[in-house]
């Protein structure tokens, strides 16, 4: 039995949710449902008169969700579901309902066009969230900032046992600080089924697997691991060119951006692999060694492009 589906865990959620009904003088229309369960979260749906209200919990590891998710919604209210209510310490959250995914919504209108939209958003959100990014780092977000890259990357190596091009990846990180872009809070798995559509704007789901870190390192995932591959899924087979004159654009001297585009796509597969080691070493089997597998597929991307 997994812990999420333990009967007196379940008991100390649903007690924390009606607590947090009461203050808010809400009350439910049903019962509450647990539609998802995974190894490293769960969610409850809690149905109300005004709609439905979700509530979240992570592992301990990723407990920081909550607090990026509190100075989210504190600076952008805009681009993240309504935070309700938040228990930082265990990582709880309870959420207004974020509208329909955006993966359904392409699959439906057969047009990758709102990515356009989408884009551009999500770095004005990462433009307002720099000065913060010491509150984030303190409040549990992983710290992949540049400076910190080449050694933490050093580590994994170590841990795998293998080699890499330490060298070079210090000297992109150097090639990617000149160019000056602030650094702040970063998705990491940035993808159609984290983008939410509501009443004809866009709210962003999901930042347990966020971090400190460039902000254009989102934009490997976003780009190389998705757009790219177009409506039917066949790798390269859609031109990304607009997609990233979209995400640049609300940065200063976009138009001078592109070369640090180019170095920001090769390291955050470095920063994804980081992230995804950190969250897979700490499920227990099986789940552990099937996550891990992942960690060298990044590494991987890494390198497909490398000059």
């Amino acid at each position: 039995m997994s812990a999420w589906t333990d009967p007196a865990w379940l008991a100390t959620a649903h007690e924390w949710i009606d607590e947090q009904l009461e203050r808010l003088g809400i009350e439910t229309t049903g019962a509450i449902e647990q539609p998802h369960v995974r190894p490293w979260s769960t969610v409850l749906r809690v149905p109300t008169g005004d709609g439905p209200l979700w509530f979240k919990a992570n592992v301990p590891l990723n407990a920081y969700e909550a607090g990026v998710v509190s100075v989210l919604a504190r600076l952008r209210s805009d681009c993240v579901p309504a935070l309700v209510a938040a228990d930082l310490e265990r990582g709880w959250m309870l959420m207004g309902d974020a509208g329909v995914r955006l993966r359904e919504l392409i699959e439906e209108e057969r047009d990758l066009g709102r990515w356009l939209d989408v884009l551009p958003l999500y770095a004005g959100l990462q433009i307002d969230a720099a000065p913060h990014a010491g509150e984030l780092v303190a409040l549990g977000a992983p710290d992949r900032r540049l400076v910190t890259l080449p050694s933490q990357y050093q580590g994994l190596l170590d841990e795998l046992g293998t080699r890499g091009p330490v060298e070079r990846i210090a000297e992109m990180c150097e090639e990617l600080a000149a160019y000056g872009i602030r650094e702040t809070i970063q998705h990491d798995d940035f993808h159609d089924a984290q983008v939410f559509v509501r009443d004809g704007g866009y709210v962003f789901f999901d930042w347990g697997d966020s971090c400190v870190s460039h902000p254009f390192f989102t934009m490997s995932v976003t780009l190389e691991g998705q757009i790219s591959w177009g409506l039917d899924d066949v790798e390269g087979s859609e031109d990304i060119t607009r997609y990233r004159a979209a995400y640049l654009a609300p940065f200063r001297h976009a138009d001078d951006l592109e070369p640090a585009l180019e170095i920001a796509l090769r390291l955050g597969w470095i920063c994804r692999a980081l992230n995804w080691h950190r969250f897979a070493t700490a499920l227990e089997s099986p789940h552990r060694e099937e996550y891990l597998e992942g960690v060298a597929l990044r590494l991987r991307m890494f390198a497909s492009r490398l000059a």
